[in-house]
């Protein structure tokens, strides 16, 4: 009996210790992968844990945003390794540096001479890679904003679609009015979606208005999924939709050009004509290319972002009675000192609501619905007071920034 429970103990330990060691190994394969091409560098990395082969930290990742507790990924590393600001890791596919205190974010995010934008390969697949995270050059990303700012957010666009947005919103609640219960998150996004698509796409049919939210719905899914393209996977559901969304805005794209052949251009335009006949000072257009590219990243972005961001501030009002009674007072004071004969909202207007300005602002400070920033190092930097440099991009591929709660940017008055 006793050599009976002897040897059951002796297998026991070896088991448990075979597991041990066999989780240490696997633990251990994306640093060998890594690191190892660092040399004396790899001992200056900051602490960290580059998860499991393949999959990295993702998993705990996706798990902790899923959940009612997302700063718990952050928590983990904290917990284990310290509050050093600074976190090796394997994201979404690539060796990154996590970003977490404040100054350390803004030194990332604001130098441009040692750092630029930069995305996950299986993220620019999805968006593609000529929009504005897409695998252009500095000058090229510049040139594309410099491009479509008037056409999406100048004075003369916005104009134009002032009056659509407020007769929307009107009908929509409304609506919601005698609809009793609703999935409110689901009612705003088909809202702020319509409206993104009628100002971007303002003569396309209802047809292909719900052909392309279905596709934008899939392609969301993916760019927050490990990049796992396998059928059932959200990231191959992501691709299919990528493809989808291409093959429609490219009809669209030769539909428009061809009728501009044989017609003369409408006083009324939307952002698809606008983005047709942009130019730069050199005479260059946009290629069918980057207005495909533009379009799949600006309307993924009033497919999510939008209804979210409007959903909090809503939330935060209720929550918050004595901001929503400032708020609410703004508004009454810009109607009463209406001309009579104004009937509806104007810019002018939008631009005097300097309460509800901030409260957005806060709303967007609290939410982080962005729960990442992408930034390649162009070279080894170190950031006073942090232990740990952070590898340039042809050792590492990027850093990750995560936002970390800052005091208010507002106060109560």
């Amino acid at each position: 009996m006793e050599n009976y429970l002897g040897l059951s103990w002796g297998l026991f330990v070896a088991i448990f210790g075979g597991l041990v060691g066999l989780k240490w190994l696997l633990r251990s394969v994306n640093c060998w992968l890594y690191e190892s091409n660092l040399g004396e560098k790899r001992f200056s990395l900051p602490p960290g844990d580059m998860g499991w082969p393949l999959i990295g930290n993702m998993w705990s990742f996706l798990r902790a945003f899923k959940s009612c507790n997302p700063d718990s990924f952050i928590s983990s590393f904290v917990s284990r390794f310290g509050p050093s600001g600074l976190y090796k890791a394997l994201m979404f596919g690539n060796p990154s540096i996590i970003v977490t205190v404040p100054e350390a974010c803004k030194r990332v995010l604001t130098d441009d001479e040692y750092f630029k934008p930069g995305w996950p390969s299986s993220t620019l697949k999805l968006i593609g890679r000529k929009s504005f995270i897409g695998s252009i050059t500095y000058e090229e990303h510049k040139r594309l904003r410099r491009l479509t700012a008037a056409p999406v957010n100048g004075h003369e666009a916005l104009s134009i679609y002032v009056g659509y947005i407020e007769e929307n919103v009107k009908l929509d609640l409304e609506k919601w009015a005698g609809m009793g219960q609703i999935e409110f998150l689901t009612e705003l996004r088909r809202l702020t979606f319509r409206i993104i698509m009628h100002i971007f796409l303002s003569s396309e049919s209802e047809q292909v208005m719900e052909a392309l939210e279905k596709e934008y719905t899939a392609l969301n899914y993916g760019v927050r999924a490990m990049a796992i393209n396998l059928p059932g996977f959200a990231y191959y559901k992501a691709l299919k939709a990528r493809k989808n969304l291409v093959a429609i805005f490219q009809t669209i794209v030769d539909e428009r050009r061809e009728r501009r052949k044989d017609t003369q251009p409408t006083l009324k335009k939307d952002m698809m004509e606008a983005l047709l006949d942009t130019e730069d000072e050199n005479g260059r257009r946009l290629d069918d290319e980057e207005i495909i590219d533009i379009l799949v990243m600006y309307l993924n972005a009033g497919h999510e972002s939008s209804g979210h961001i409007t959903m909090w501030a809503t939330v935060f009002l209720q929550e918050h009675p004595e901001v929503f009674q400032k708020a609410k007072a703004e508004q009454e004071a810009i109607v009463r000192n209406r001309p009579p004969t104004q009937n509806g909202l104007t810019l002018k207007e939008v631009r005097q609501m300097d309460y509800l300005s901030k409260v957005i602002d806060e709303t967007l400070r609290v939410v982080t619905f962005s729960f990442v920033v992408f930034r390649e190092a162009k070279a080894d930097v170190n950031i006073s007071g942090l232990n740990g440099i952070i590898p340039g991009v042809d050792d590492f591929m990027e850093e990750l920034v995560f936002g970390s709660y800052a005091p208010p940017v507002h106060d109560e008055n």
